[in-house]
């Protein structure tokens, strides 16, 4: 049976921490941007002006600081071991995240098929953020969709893995799911549970079931 793993990406690859976190400490506004991580975990911020005040934050960001903040965040281990046993059995694996396209997509190489996250302009930046090109919950499910379209595939053919409010959306459409390390807003929506730092362990929850 052919399979859609679909991955979030921050506090589930990345254990207890994000993209945005990982950059910010890059830049020395680790303060600034937890501020802003606790304003938009309690509603006061949409996605896209999450977004445009980071980017404010994040004025002198380089691509070597995007290049140091990936390879210095806490990932789990067996990333890359997961996306490779996935593609050895026929299978397609995919990264959908709320976080940067730029830091997202650097999982490609990793071996996902498909990596998505929020539009920004290049770095180094010139242009603001066009908040249209900023991700929201409700745009996993839309890009689960056009991804199972573009590999013949059906909802019901999906798994998905996450840990958060954003995920949540995801999660209550499709038959499949794991919570890792997740929070309260995915409590009796998922269909497995996993609490520790390494993929593979997750993944053996869902990989050898019908």
């Amino acid at each position: 049976m052919t399979r859609l793993h679909l991955f979030d990406l921050d506090g589930t690859l990345i254990h207890g921490s994000a993209a945005a976190i990982e950059i910010s400490r890059q830049l020395g506004v680790e303060r600034e941007i937890h501020e802003l991580e606790r304003e938009f975990a309690a509603g006061g911020l949409s996605t896209a002006r999450f977004a445009e005040r980071a980017c404010a934050l994040w004025g002198e960001l380089s691509e070597a600081q995007v290049t140091a903040a990936f390879e210095g965040a806490p990932w789990l281990a067996g990333i890359r071991e997961v996306w490779a046993d996935i593609r050895a059995r026929g299978e397609r694996c995919a990264v959908i995240s709320l976080s940067p396209n730029f830091f997202v997509e650097r999982l490609l190489d990793w071996g996902a098929h498909a990596a998505r996250g929020s539009h920004w302009p290049s770095v180094p930046f010139r242009d603001p953020v066009d908040p249209t090109g900023i991700l929201t919950p409700a745009a996993k499910v839309r890009i689960a969709d056009e991804l199972c379209a573009e590999y013949g595939l059906t909802r019901a053919d999906c798994v998905a893995y996450g840990d958060s409010m954003s995920d949540a959306e995801l999660f209550a459409v499709l038959p499949r799911s794991v919570a890792v390390n997740a929070d309260h807003h995915l409590s009796g929506i998922a269909s497995y549970a996993y609490a520790g730092r390494d993929l593979r362990e997750a993944y053996e929850l869902v990989s050898n079931r019908g």
